[in-house]
């Protein structure tokens, strides 16, 4: 038990630090808080909302790996490495990736939305 007490409380740590220093993470966090009620009235079905608002969430997860990255690769070293750019760069291509499922998520819920036709 005291292993998923500790966990919780490195994970509310990391929350708050991005939450107070990462401005991917705070515009990602205003999203989820813009979701919540708007996909509420996108969606057509619980399933569907809960599928819009677990791609947002996705997308917070996979920025916060990427920051995770970013901070292991700047402990690491600050100088320029061709390694330490690509770790960089596959983050970053991970969370566009992810930016991508959102927004196809998001579109097709619109479209059903206004159409009235599942797509």
């Amino acid at each position: 038990m005291q292993r998923l007490i500790d966990a919780f409380i490195n994970s509310v740590r990391a929350f708050r630090k991005l939450a107070a220093n990462e401005k991917a993470f705070q515009q990602e966090l205003t999203l989820l808080a813009l979701a919540l009620p708007a996909g509420w009235f996108v969606s057509v079905s619980w399933r569907g909302y809960a599928l819009l608002i677990g791609a947002v969430l996705l997308l917070i997860m996979v920025e916060v790996l990427n920051t995770g990255i970013e901070a292991a690769c700047d402990a690491f070293s600050r100088e320029f490495n061709v390694d330490i750019q690509l770790a960089k760069d596959c983050g970053s291509l991970a969370v566009l990736i992810s930016v991508v499922i959102v927004a196809g998520v998001w579109g097709i819920a619109l479209i059903e939305r206004l159409t009235g036709f599942p797509i």
